[in-house]
C-alpha cells in the first residue's frame, strides 16, 4: 500500500509540474536585472529615476562632446576656441569650427540622442508618478514632477537652440508603436515655457541637496527662455524677481563671488553664484560621476595638468579681446585685432628659447580664462608654452584654463580610479549669477533703463577689478599688466549699450558654451563669425581652411540623417540648405 501511495504522489507532482510548465504564467520569467513596477513606484524608485534624469546632463553614454556644457557648439563654433590637438585627432570636430556640418556627421546624431535620452528619463519620472506608492506624499509628487519638468525643459531648450525644429515628446505618449513618428513641424518654445513656468510655481526655494533645481533656478531659466524669444518685458520682470529675491538651493542669496576663479574651483564651487550646474564628483566608485564631458580639454604633455589631450585651445581672437585701453575698458570697436593691439604670443617659439610675455594692458580675466606662456597656470607653475601644446601650427599657443583642476587636488578632486587624470570634480554652471546679471542688462536696454543695464554690467566688472584675486607671480606681484574699470560715462544710446553688454558676455563667459548661441539670437553671427574666420585664418590657415559661415543655414545644426532615415522625410523635415 505504501508503495502505491508513493507512486500516486509522484504522479500528482509530475502532473502539477507539467500543467505549470504549459501555463502562460510559467513562461513569464522576469528579465534578469529588470526592476519591477512596485520597485519603481516607491519613493526610492522614483527618486532614483529622477537622479537618472539629472545624470544625463553631461551626455553620459554618448560622446564626450554631447553634454550640455556645449563646449563644442557653444564655444568652438562661437570662436572662443578651436578644436585643438592636431588635425588628425578626432577630425570630425573640425566641421564645427569651419561651419561645414553635414547631416550624417556622427557627433550630430550623438548630441540628438543624448538630449532625447534626457527627455526620455524625465518623462519616465512623470509617467510613473500617478501610480506612486503610499510612501510618496502629495508634497513629494509636486516637487518631483516640478523637477522632472524642469529637466525636460532643459533638454528641450538645448535641442531647440541647436536644431531649432524638433519633435516634442511628453509622458503621455506611448513608447513603442508610433512614438518615433512625431513630426518636427511645430515650434516647441511654448512647451518649454510651460514646463519651466510649472517648475517655477511648484519647486521649493531650497532643497536638501544643493545640486537639485529650485524655484529660482526655474525662474532664471524661464527668463532666459523669454530672452531668446525677444520677449524682453517678460524677461525683465522675471529677472527683477530673481535679482531681488533669488537664493541657491542651499539657501544662499544670489551674489557674485569675490574671486572670479573660485567659480571653477571644485573645492569652492558650491557658492552664491551657482544657480544651476551639472554636478560632478571624483572617487565615488564610478568615473561616470566625475566631469568627463570636459576630459579632453586639458593641456598636452607629460608635465602638463592631466597630460592629455590638448583639445579646446582658446583662439587668438578671444585672447586679443581681453586687451583694454588706458582707462581699463575693452576695445569694443574690434581694434583689439590690429597689429598694434593684438597680444604678443610664443607661436613658433619652442619652450627652451627665450620669450617675454605681452606687456600691454589686459583685463585680468584673461589669465583666469586662457593659459599662456610665462604666466602662472593655477598651482602647476609657469606655463612653458610650446611643450604643453600638441601642435601649435594647428591649434595655436594657448591652453584652456577655466575647467582645469589644481595640482594640489590631483587624486582628490580628480578621479584616482580613472585611466586619465582629466576626470575632475569641477561642476559646470549652466546658469550662474553673472550670466543672469548680463541677461538682465540686455532686457533693461530694450524695455527698461540704460543706467540700470550699465549698473548690472559694472557689478560684473567690479568683481574683475578685485586686485587680490588677480593672477600673481611667485613673489606676489601681478603676473601681467592688469587694468579693468567700470563704465563711468553713461552709454549714449541703445546701440552703444548693446555693444558693451554683448562684449562683456564674451569676456565674462568665454569658454563656457554660450558664445555661438548668443551671436545667433542677436542676429550677428554671420558678420562676427566671418570676421573671426578672416582673422584666425591668418594665424591658423590649416585649421580654418574652407571655413565660412552661411546665413540661413549655419545658425542650426542639420537634423541627423539617421533620424530622417528612421522616421521618414515626411515626418522629420531637414533644416534649410542642408
Amino acid at each position: 500500500m505504501k508503495k502505491y501511495i508513493n507512486k500516486a504522489w509522484i504522479m500528482m507532482l509530475l502532473l502539477t509540474f507539467v500543467n505549470s510548465a504549459c501555463s502562460d504564467q510559467f513562461l513569464e520569467v522576469p528579465a534578469t536585472g529588470q526592476l519591477s513596477v512596485t520597485q519603481l513606484n516607491s519613493k526610492a524608485g522614483i527618486e532614483g529615476l529622477l537622479v537618472a534624469a539629472y545624470a544625463e546632463m553631461n551626455g553620459r553614454g554618448f560622446r564626450r562632446v554631447t553634454g550640455t556644457s556645449n563646449w563644442l557648439r557653444g564655444s568652438i563654433s562661437g570662436g572662443d576656441a578651436n578644436k585643438g590637438s592636431n588635425s588628425g585627432d578626432y577630425g570630425d570636430l573640425i566641421p564645427f569650427m569651419t561651419y561645414q556640418l553635414y547631416p550624417s556627421l556622427f557627433d550630430i546624431g550623438q548630441k540628438w540622442n543624448a538630449m532625447y535620452e534626457g527627455v526620455s528619463r524625465a518623462n519616465a519620472v512623470l509617467r510613473i508618478l500617478p501610480s506612486a506608492s503610499a510612501d510618496v506624499t502629495d508634497a513629494d509628487k509636486q516637487r518631483i514632477s516640478a523637477e522632472a519638468r524642469f529637466l525636460r525643459a532643459h533638454y528641450y531648450f538645448d535641442l531647440k537652440r541647436i536644431f531649432n525644429m524638433v519633435p516634442f515628446i511628453d509622458e503621455t505618449m506611448t513608447y513603442g508603436n508610433g512614438i518615433e513618428k512625431v513630426p518636427n513641424n511645430t515650434d516647441i518654445w511654448p512647451k518649454i515655457e510651460e514646463d519651466l513656468a510649472y517648475a517655477y510655481q511648484n519647486l521649493p526655494a531650497t532643497q536638501p541637496l544643493v545640486g537639485r533645481a529650485n524655484k529660482w533656478a526655474a525662474a532664471s531659466y524661464l527668463a532666459k527662455t523669454y530672452l531668446y524669444q525677444k520677449k524682453y518685458q517678460d524677461a525683465k520682470t522675471l529677472f527683477d524677481e530673481v535679482i531681488a529675491n533669488g537664493v541657491t538651493s542651499g539657501g544662499l542669496k544670489y551674489a557674485l563671488v569675490a574671486n572670479y576663479t573660485d567659480i571653477f574651483n571644485a573645492a569652492k564651487e558650491t557658492n552664491s553664484e551657482s544657480i544651476f550646474a551639472i554636478q560632478a564628483a571624483a572617487n565615488t566608485g564610478s568615473t561616470d560621476n566625475a566631469n568627463t564631458d570636459l576630459g579632453l580639454n586639458y593641456p598636452y604633455g607629460s608635465s602638463a595638468p592631466g597630460g592629455c589631450c590638448g583639445y579646446f585651445q582658446p583662439s587668438f581672437e578671444l585672447a586679443n579681446s581681453f586687451r583694454v585701453n588706458a582707462q581699463g575698458l575693452p576695445l569694443v570697436d574690434g581694434s583689439y585685432n590690429t597689429s598694434a593691439n593684438q597680444l604678443k604670443t610664443d607661436q613658433g617659439i619652442i619652450s627652451d628659447q627665450a620669450f617675454t610675455p605681452d606687456a600691454g594692458p589686459v583685463d585680468p580675466r584673461l589669465d583666469w580664462s586662457v593659459g599662456r606662456r610665462g604666466i602662472p597656470f593655477l598651482d602647476w607653475g609657469v606655463h612653458p608654452g610650446y611643450s604643453w601644446i600638441r601642435d601649435q601650427s594647428f591649434g595655436g599657443p594657448y591652453s584652456p584654463k577655466k575647467f582645469i583642476h589644481y595640482k594640489s587636488q590631483v587624486k582628490n578632486l580628480s578621479d584616482a580610479t580613472a585611466s586619465t587624470d582629466t576626470y575632475s570634480a569641477i561642476n559646470y554652471n549652466i546658469i550662474r549669477y553673472a550670466d543672469v546679471l548680463l541677461m538682465a542688462a540686455e532686457a533693461e536696454i530694450e524695455v527698461g533703463s540704460l543706467s540700470k543695464a550699465q549698473s548690472y554690467v559694472n557689478m560684473v566688472r567690479q568683481r574683475a577689478a578685485n586686485k587680490e584675486a588677480w593672477v600673481k607671480t611667485a613673489n606676489g606681484q601681478n603676473a601681467a599688466n592688469y587694468n579693468v574699470s567700470i563704465y563711468n560715462a553713461a552709454w549714449s544710446d541703445k546701440t552703444a549699450a548693446r555693444l558693451a553688454v554683448q562684449f562683456e558676455r564674451k569676456l565674462e563667459l568665454s569658454g563656457e558654451g554660450h558664445r555661438f548661441f548668443d551671436l545667433v539670437r542677436w542676429g550677428t553671427a554671420q558678420t562676427v563669425l566671418n570676421n573671426f574666420l578672416t582673422y584666425e585664418k591668418t594665424k591658423l590657415p590649416v585649421a580654418y581652411s574652407g571655413g565660412n559661415f552661411t546665413a540661413g543655414r549655419d545658425e542650426y545644426q542639420p537634423i541627423p540623417q539617421t533620424q530622417i532615415d528612421y522616421q521618414g522625410s515626411d515626418i522629420l523635415k531637414q533644416n534649410p540648405n542642408y
